[in-house]
């Protein structure tokens, strides 16, 4: 068995994941994880099965609801790709950022272009826009349109 099944095997069977686990080619794992379920499946992965590098955090809209990939990295040999379904009408999350402080970057990337909230999140400058960016105005969403009346004069910092 090699070392991605075995990752599988335990997914699988310590959070009953069956068929949401998925290696997608040599050292690529994708998990469909819930979002009531991924703080435990997160510590798992970072703690029991060894995953102590975050990679990445990508956010997506995928029109009926955002997803949320943390992109783990075990010995720079397998990457552990744990998505999280959001819901679009209250886009929230938990941060990461007490196991990985790095993570900080891409939670407010999340926050400034699509308009997820990370809870736990420390205060912090915006990033990537600029600060005086229009609120309530993400760049990343499939359904925005730009409103030229608000972000006219805008500048980057």
């Amino acid at each position: 068995m090699t070392q991605e099944e075995k990752i599988k095997q335990g997914l699988e069977e310590k959070f009953n994941l069956g068929g949401a686990v998925v290696i997608q080619r040599p050292s690529r794992i994708f998990a469909d994880i819930s979002l009531e379920n991924f703080e435990q499946v997160f510590a798992f992965a970072t703690t029991e099965l060894g995953f102590t590098a975050l990679s990445a955090i990508t956010g997506l809209d995928r029109v009926e609801d955002f997803a949320v990939i943390y992109h783990l990295n075990l010995q720079g040999r397998i990457m552990l790709n744990l998505r999280v379904a959001v819901n679009k009408n209250d886009p929230r999350v938990k941060t990461v950022t007490a196991v990985f402080p790095g993570a900080e970057m891409y939670e407010r990337e999340m926050t400034d272009l699509l308009g997820i909230k990370v809870f736990g999140l420390a205060p912090g400058d915006r990033y990537p826009l600029p600060d005086n960016w229009p609120a309530g105005q993400y760049p990343l969403r499939k359904d925005w349109k730009p409103d030229h009346s608000k972000t006219a004069g805008v500048q980057n910092a």
